[in-house]
């Protein structure tokens, strides 16, 4: 088993990092800060590395699938969820994106922080690269990840996304609007050389 690299605090949560596993940043935190969660809902954490999110949102969710490519996020987000006391809430997978999902698999809220960064081809060669690498313009997973999750919505659920202002913010919101979901900002940060990360909201 690996060894943690780092320990990471969030309010009473601790996360252990392991290595090839995406260190939580000002996104993340950003994303937490302004994470909010129904009681019993039943949630997505796409791309959930050392699973922050998932693991806050545990704890008030009925129950939390979370989804990472890289193998070493999964058992570092499994092992995560025990240290926090909410592994029995908890279901981890290795799947790319939503693909893994049952097409009649639905959820009252799908979370994700995208790889948004502009990046060449060899960028997302190694794990920690895909977990930041967008593609050429910055949309290559964004815009996979829109169109795949939008069918598994329940009514009356919600999408959370984290982005920044170097990807287009315009359009994830065209591309969810063309799918009838209601679009709105949840919390934004700027960040040194005109970049501004956004958490985007997407209702049903």
């Amino acid at each position: 088993m690996p060894f943690p690299v780092k320990r990471v605090h969030f309010g009473n949560y601790v996360f252990n990092i392991w290595e090839n596993v995406y260190e939580p940043a000002e996104d993340s935190f950003l994303f937490a800060e302004n994470l909010d969660v129904e009681k019993g809902a039943q949630v997505l954490d796409v791309g959930t590395g050392c699973g922050i999110l998932g693991i806050l949102a545990a704890e008030k969710a009925g129950n939390v699938v979370a989804f990472d490519l890289n193998p070493s996020a999964v058992r570092c987000a499994r092992e995560n969820s025990a240290l926090n006391n909410v592994r029995s809430k908890m279901a981890f997978m290795q799947a790319d994106l939503l693909t893994a999902l049952n097409e009649k698999a639905t959820f009252d809220l799908i979370l994700f922080n995208a790889p948004y960064l502009p990046s060449a081809e060899d960028e997302a060669e190694s794990w920690i690269g895909r977990s930041w690498a967008g593609g050429i313009n910055g949309r290559q997973v964004i815009d996979r990840f829109i169109s795949e999750a939008s069918p598994h919505l329940k009514p009356n659920s919600r999408i959370l996304l984290m982005q920044s202002t170097l990807t287009n913010v315009e359009e994830t919101i065209r591309k969810f609007e063309e799918r009838n979901l209601k679009v709105s900002f949840k919390a934004e940060r700027k960040l040194p050389f005109f970049e501004t990360l956004t958490l985007i909201e997407a209702k049903t």
